[in-house]
């Protein structure tokens, strides 16, 4: 029997750890999942299981290299952003691997933003919204500051996927998605590191910067393969579009979060911009990404919970809506839709969701289009922050409101300029994981069909 050529990408998230198997065309041929119950800290607070974590990398694979019908040719993973593992001269890890939403403490932050130039400054700077420990670069300079005896003994801080790639490769590096995401560690205005991590010898814990295609020569179980540096989810996520797509678009990732993602869009941050939660990404060719979010998703969970309630009504019922014209009509109250959807700057506080009285609504339909719509709002306002004034053709977006025809109706009314898609690609943080590395593993030609498009016209009519 040929054995099938495949790259094994870990994905890890918060909850799921996932291994993946993708033959040469990227179709998934192989799946393994598992959940980890956490740990605490020395304080008590939550955080990853990083010795499960570890066991499972090498019991996974010891299971893929069993199977007869595949030859693994490569591995790489992509994890959660935020996250440190602080390792010793032989790799390993001093102490656990600290939650990204454990508290900081306040004087030290206070402390840190006095020395350095003050919040605005160093945020303009390190395009990194103040955002404690996710901001990841405070973590080290807090870990000096309280633990110098473990600082001491510290050779590398590892950000979670290039610790995992170390576990096979034997290699220390630093990946440019990682270290460039609201860490405060890498400046943008010069295109390296920040000042404040020369000054306080931190840069001497991070090991070399590796290009994200690069991949180390390894063995296991006398096996030899190509392992990757390792890549940050989010920018995982965007890579099957810089690959499949030349011309300018923005990709809107929605999950928890909706985040608009516009790769042609390089313009400095400015303070208004970081006000309104916008951020930077160094995508993995290591040119930055303009990006800007908003809670989309969790509100839209917490407020379709009230629907049902109220509506004595199964959640579940609520996903089968569709776009009604005729619904949405008395909801604009006599107002054009292009108006309610991009609405004048003075006219920008609207009333979200939360604050609307239920039993204004004739139906649980009725309620739910004026939910979307609402979220809609917030949506082109987050959206325009990073898209306006670009040369953006066309908006993609992946994830939960992709699904969502009122949600994708309304976008396209709200960007009747722009051509707008509901982008679906089964796991694409894993394909752009793969396609990373794809000539270290790979014979055929990058894929050009991995990405299934609907178009949304501004008529609201489906394609």
């Amino acid at each position: 029997m040929q054995k099938i050529p495949v790259i094994a990408v870990f994905d890890v998230g918060k909850t799921n750890k996932k291994l993946f198997l993708f033959n040469e065309h990227y179709q998934m041929v192989y799946e393994r999942s598992a959940r980890f119950t956490e740990t605490v800290d020395e304080d008590g607070d939550p955080c990853e299981n990083l010795e499960s974590l570890r066991l499972s990398v090498f019991d996974s694979l010891r299971e893929v290299f069993k199977r007869p019908e595949f030859e693994v040719k490569a591995i790489n993973f992509s994890t959660y952003g935020a996250s440190f593992v602080y390792v010793d001269d032989e790799g390993k890890p001093l102490c656990p691997l600290y939650n990204y939403l454990k508290p900081y403490p306040p004087q030290l932050l206070q402390r840190f933003y006095a020395t350095y130039g003050g919040q605005e400054q160093l945020s303009k700077e390190t395009a990194s919204p103040v955002l404690g420990s996710l901001n990841s670069g405070l973590q080290l300079y807090r870990l000096k500051h309280e633990k110098p005896e473990v600082f001491n003994q510290v050779k590398y801080a590892l950000h979670l996927p290039q610790y995992l790639s170390c576990l096979l490769s034997g290699e220390f590096c630093s990946d440019i998605t990682s270290i460039g995401c609201h860490t405060h560690l890498w400046d943008y205005t010069q295109a390296d590191y920040h000042a404040w991590v020369k000054q306080e010898g931190i840069l001497d814990k991070l090991a070399p910067l590796r290009r994200s295609d690069e991949a180390f020569l390894a063995s296991f179980s006398g096996n030899s393969y190509k392992v990757g540096v390792g890549l940050h989810d989010s920018s995982a996520a965007l890579i099957p579009y810089l690959v499949n797509f030349h011309e300018p678009f923005a990709l809107i990732s929605t999950g928890t979060w909706c985040i608009t993602l516009n790769p042609f869009n390089d313009a400095p941050l400015t303070s208004e911009e970081l006000r309104q939660d916008c951020l930077c990404y160094l995508q993995y060719k290591g040119r930055p990404v303009k990006a800007s979010r908003f809670f989309g998703g969790y509100e839209h969970e917490q407020q379709v919970k009230r629907l049902a309630a109220h509506f004595d009504q199964n959640i579940a019922e609520f996903k089968a809506v569709s776009y009604d014209p005729e619904v949405l009509q008395p909801l604009l109250q006599g107002q054009d839709l292009s108006t309610i959807l991009r609405p004048p700057a003075e006219n920008q506080e609207k009333p979200t969701f939360a604050e609307r009285d239920l039993t204004a609504f004739a139906s649980a339909t009725e309620a739910y289009h004026q939910l979307i719509l609402d979220l809609v709002i917030q949506q082109v306002r987050s959206t325009q922050l990073v898209v306006e004034g670009t040369n953006v053709k066309r908006i993609f977006v992946d994830g939960g409101f992709g699904k969502n025809s009122i949600y994708m109706h309304l976008l396209a009314a709200a960007f009747p300029e722009k051509e707008v898609y509901a982008a679906s690609m089964a796991q694409a943080t894993a394909i752009g994981t793969a396609l990373a590395i794809h000539p270290h593993w790979n014979s055929k030609p990058l894929p050009t069909d991995i990405i299934e498009l609907k178009y949304y016209a501004v008529t609201h009519q489906e394609a």
